[in-house]
């Protein structure tokens, strides 16, 4: 018998963020979240998303085990300023059985119809800053600490339910070149003498908050158009500038300003922390949280996490002083791989950036939704 029980204490919570730990235990590829950091994010105490959000979260029991979980999530600004009817399912781990995967979505379902709400969709967060996406392809590869792993039935368990396929992303791997392509270099100081345009370079990472803010105006104004698009809060903002902070290598943060010193373009890589994280099991006291430090300075890989274009300055080259800047930078830290973050199918502008690089797709994740 399946038993469905929604959880409110932060006892509760933190049962609910361990359980992809024992499911994945034996997973050479499944990198887990940092507990205390999970846990936060579901306390409305501790995130300021509960001020335009609500959610409750359920964890199955079957034969007294935990064998699922799964957050039902409603964002109010996608809801009300947005008019979409949606309610978002999130945080969904369960073992090899569709009657849990059905008990668990029949949960969400059932909060959504009390909000007169129209569909399900997800896996997503609470916004289109988090981890969104079930893995369909690249179930051997590490996730990063932007994405979710899962098992190659979850979306098995979603089409046999009938949900339908709502947004795809795709994920490749980009080779760097031993040397910088010397026509990256000539198109990019073309680029940077026709529009005036300058580079910040940053020695510490306390002097990038400084343009933190119109990064993330950045973001808002180049993915706006974009289907799973719901603004990013300025509490929001200060909350990743205080989660990320610490990860930040300055090295590997490109910032580009025109003549007014407005800021027009950024891009932010970070090294590769899967490993660490996946050494780190969560926890994160001083002795573990080496292998973080470890992580930004020795390795050969490093993860794209963010770019953010001025639509006014899109399509004319601009991204050739971001790579040239950060092929640079990886050749001089000894970086021979970069991981791209999930980017949406259909953005074929971001896609286009590796056109010019040895690069393979090696990932793609899709969310699924289904009508109340």
């Amino acid at each position: 018998m399946i038993t469905i029980k929604e959880i409110t204490s932060k006892g509760d919570l933190t049962t609910f963020v361990k359980f992809p730990f024992e499911l994945y235990k034996n997973s050479p590829y499944y990198v887990p979240s940092i507990i205390k950091e999970e846990v936060d994010v579901m306390n409305p105490k501790k995130n300021p998303v509960f001020r335009n959000a609500e959610a409750r979260y359920f964890l199955a029991y079957k034969d007294n085990n935990i064998v699922g979980r799964i957050a039902a999530i409603i964002n109010w600004i996608e809801v009300k300023e947005q008019k979409k009817s949606k309610i978002r399912f999130g945080w969904f781990d369960v073992i090899d059985d569709i009657e849990v995967t059905k008990a668990l979505l029949s949960k969400v379902s059932e909060y959504g119809a009390q909000h007169n709400l129209e569909y399900m969709e997800g896996p997503v967060g609470f916004s289109n800053m988090d981890k969104a996406g079930i893995l369909i392809k690249g179930f051997d590869e590490l996730n990063t600490m932007i994405t979710w792993y899962n098992f190659p039935y979850y979306a098995e368990h979603m089409e046999q339910l009938n949900f339908e396929p709502a947004a795809t992303w795709v994920e490749y791997k980009i080779k760097i070149p031993k040397q910088t392509k010397e026509k990256v270099i000539k198109f990019s100081r073309v680029i940077k003498e026709r529009y005036q345009l300058k580079l910040l370079k940053f020695k510490k990472s306390k002097e990038i908050l400084k343009y933190a803010d119109d990064m993330f105006d950045l973001l808002n104004k180049t993915y706006s158009s974009l289907q799973t698009f719901v603004p990013i809060q300025q509490y929001q903002i200060d909350m990743y500038k205080k989660k990320y902070l610490p990860y930040l290598n300055p090295e590997y943060i490109t910032c580009i300003v025109d003549k007014s010193d407005k800021l027009i373009a950024f891009s932010i890589v970070m090294p590769s922390f899967s490993k660490a994280l996946k050494k780190m099991n969560g926890k994160v006291y001083p002795l573990r949280f080496l292998h973080i430090l470890k992580a930004q300075r020795r390795n050969d890989t490093a993860a794209f996490y963010l770019i953010g274009i001025d639509p006014e300055y899109q399509n004319k080259g601009v991204t050739a002083l971001i790579f040239k800047e950060m092929n640079e930078a990886f050749l001089r830290n000894g970086i021979e791989m970069v991981e791209t973050n999930p980017e949406l199918e259909e953005n074929k502008a971001i896609q286009a950036l590796w056109s010019d690089y040895e690069h393979e797709q090696h990932k793609i994740r899709r969310t699924f939704r289904k009508s109340l």
